[in-house]
């Protein structure tokens, strides 16, 4: 589960807003990731026909209908080459498991729905976790809470 309301004054964080090439692949990894489902009118169109909401902005939300995280489509993303190289990741989202045996489970998942391994601290003494990197390349880390 992400926790992303907070509230300081009248302000309220929203949702987080993740830039893609691919709105629609990026929003279907995180909605299957996280169980979330498509703001209305976001839902995938039928097979066949044209994907004209996929094109430029989606919102997934959690089962209550509050936005979490939204996708926009940019023609280039300069994906982050973190912790080697000399893009930085830019963003990231913590996510967290309530034990090193849901943290294993959830490996294979983020794998199999297209992530990545970028580290792997599992074995922690503080805090298990792993980080991955989603399919346009932004990074996200797996933690036991």
């Amino acid at each position: 589960m992400i926790t992303l309301v907070a509230e300081k004054g009248s302000l309220k964080l929203c949702q987080v807003v993740l830039d893609s090439t691919d709105p629609r692949g990026l929003a279907e990894f995180y909605r299957s990731l996280l169980g979330l489902t498509y703001g209305p009118g976001d839902e995938p169109p039928e097979a066949g026909a044209p994907d004209e909401r996929g094109q430029d902005w989606l919102v997934l939300r959690t089962e209550d209908g509050a936005p979490r995280l939204a996708f926009q489509y940019v023609d280039q993303l300069t994906r982050p080459t973190w912790p080697e190289g000399p893009v930085p990741q830019q963003l990231h989202v913590d996510l967290s498991v309530l034990s090193i045996e849901d943290l294993k489970a959830q490996h294979q998942r983020v794998l199999d729905l297209g992530g990545r391994l970028l580290s792997d601290n599992k074995q922690g003494p503080d805090e298990p976790f792993r980080v991955y990197a989603d399919p346009a390349g932004h990074p996200f880390c797996v933690f036991v809470a």
